[in-house]
């Protein structure tokens, strides 16, 4: 029985942006927790679903409906993490990392800030495991735009639902919010979770099985 509870957060600790946007938006997050736990917990009963077909049948609207309700799930607890919790100021080794591939902070926000203006959902920065290097992802929904294996550091939403009661239209005055909530040391822990993960020597947990690690 999957029983997943949303996770809680400092919302009292956001600047710029109101409480009444902050627990509607909440609100919306609880709502995919909610869902992703209903399609986990519904039994596959074979007989169910006999007319599987990939324009319209039971199994493709469960499926979409997982993908979905998951990818919100994650992106809203990784958004409401990345903006709570006060650490504003930009430091520590993810600066300096986001200095060297970016030439200067000012230019990463700025290409931030224009990603999110370009998209309908999600501006990410993350590193992708193809390459080892930053890549702000684009994203119009959350099951749209989704990149295999590549590790989220800073989540951005920008679905109107984020900033409409407070900003209006106006979604760069949102963004420029965000930024100077952004808890950095949120993300320098998730940059070193993943620096750590590259270093790992002894998978204890996977040693009984009968391969080899490439390690």
């Amino acid at each position: 029985m999957y029983d997943i509870k949303p996770k809680t957060f400092d919302l009292k600790s956001v600047n710029g942006i109101s409480a009444r946007q902050l627990d509607e938006h909440y609100k919306l997050y609880v709502g995919y927790v909610t869902n992703l736990n209903k399609i986990w917990n519904t039994p596959y009963i074979p007989s169910n679903y006999t007319d599987s077909n990939p324009t319209y049948s039971k199994m493709r609207s469960l499926k979409l409906g997982e993908t979905y309700s998951l990818n919100g799930v994650k992106l809203h607890q990784l958004y409401f993490q990345n903006m709570t919790g006060g650490n504003n100021t930009a430091s520590g080794p993810l600066l300096k990392a986001i200095i060297d591939q970016f030439s200067s902070y000012d230019n990463f926000i700025s290409y931030l800030t224009n990603v999110g203006l370009s998209m309908r959902g999600w501006a990410i920065l993350s590193i992708d495991s193809i390459d080892n290097r930053f890549h702000i992802i684009g994203s119009d929904l959350h099951d749209t735009g989704a990149v295999w294996l590549s590790y989220p550091l800073l989540v951005m939403d920008v679905y109107e639902h984020a900033y409409f009661m407070d900003f209006g239209a106006d979604r760069k005055k949102y963004i420029s919010t965000f930024i100077k909530n952004i808890n950095w040391k949120v993300l320098n822990n998730r940059f070193a979770k993943y620096v750590s993960a590259l270093q790992i020597t002894n998978m204890k947990r996977y040693n009984k099985y009968p391969f080899e690690l490439p390690y």
